[in-house]
């Protein structure tokens, strides 16, 4: 098994890419033409601060997770801190390259009203397959973005630079935003489909009759089913029916359990075992939590 080699801070970054000094310790931008990326098949990666990669080419195919990209397809990817990257075979690097990389230290949003957002950017843990495909459009708007930062590095540090380059941070990672809600939309037919396995899969689940040795669904477990990543299918399943993945399985497994409550004789606790709940206390306060009321006064009540 081939040793993961850990860039923990943009000085380490710089080095590795054969760069000079970074203008800044925690944020650095890298104009991807500007070099030939010459690293070993199999080359192992991963850092301790946010990546935003953009290339309309490749001169190693990636792989993230569980799938290969190669960024062919001109499109965006974002890669949060610890997360492990595979460099695979070479691949010649087209003569109308383009490309930039935005690298951020979580130290340089720190106590920043980002600093206590860049949770609600769940792109950062999208799979490789998921990345953001930009029209032309979107394209130049965040290359505009990017040399504004890159314009704000080459002015000397003082006591103004973080503000402005969370600033204009923030303002790049909205728009990724934006664009991610468009193809969201652009995909509806594609998720719809999804959808539509999402819910049979929770109807299956809840009725087996392995569902005690089972346990409750996970947002993992329905990802790893329709081949998304965890965050990506719960951004999705909001964007279409309102509700997260884990509000979903919530959603079914009390529609279940009234189903149960108001057709058989089982007690709670019975009833809560046979939905995959350990401890039947946690069942009756999530079926309060949903519907206002305990599960006996539910079956009392109707």
């Amino acid at each position: 098994m081939s040793k993961v080699i850990h860039l923990e801070t943009i000085s380490d970054l710089h080095q590795l890419l054969q760069q000079p000094k970074a203008k800044h310790p925690l944020l650095s931008v890298v104009d991807f033409t500007q070099f030939d990326e010459q690293f070993g098949a199999g080359l192992k990666m991963s850092s301790g601060f946010y990546t935003i990669m953009y290339k309309n080419y490749c001169v190693n195919t990636l792989k993230y997770g569980r799938h290969h990209y190669d960024f062919q397809e001109g499109s965006l990817m974002c890669i949060a801190p610890q997360q492990v990257i595979t460099l695979d075979e070479a691949v010649e690097k087209r003569a109308d390259a383009m490309g930039w990389g935005l690298f951020f230290h979580p130290d340089l949003i720190r106590g920043t009203a980002l600093g206590q957002r860049i949770k609600d950017y769940t792109f950062f843990a999208y799979e490789t397959n998921e990345a953001l495909h930009l029209s032309e459009k979107e394209e130049r708007t965040l290359f505009d973005g990017v040399q504004k930062i890159s314009a704000e590095l080459a002015e000397n540090i003082d006591r103004h630079s973080q503000t402005l380059l969370v600033s204009n941070l923030e303002l790049l990672l909205n728009y990724c935003t934006r664009y991610y809600d468009r193809q969201f939309i652009t995909r509806k037919n594609a998720n719809k489909d999804i959808l539509s396995k999402v819910e049979e899969l929770l109807t299956q689940y809840f009725q087996s009759p392995n569902t005690p040795e089972k346990g409750l669904p996970t947002v993992k477990y329905l990802a790893d089913q329709v081949f998304l990543s965890p965050n990506y299918l719960s951004d999705l399943l909001k964007r279409e029916t309102g509700m997260n993945a884990q509000d979903r399985i919530h959603y079914h497994l009390i529609e279940e359990a009234k189903s149960l409550l108001l057709n058989s004789n089982q007690s709670v606790g019975e009833l809560a075992f046979a939905l995959g709940f350990e401890y039947p206390q946690y069942f009756s306060r999530l079926f309060k939590a949903k519907t206002g009321m305990t599960p006996l006064e539910f079956r009392n009540g109707n």
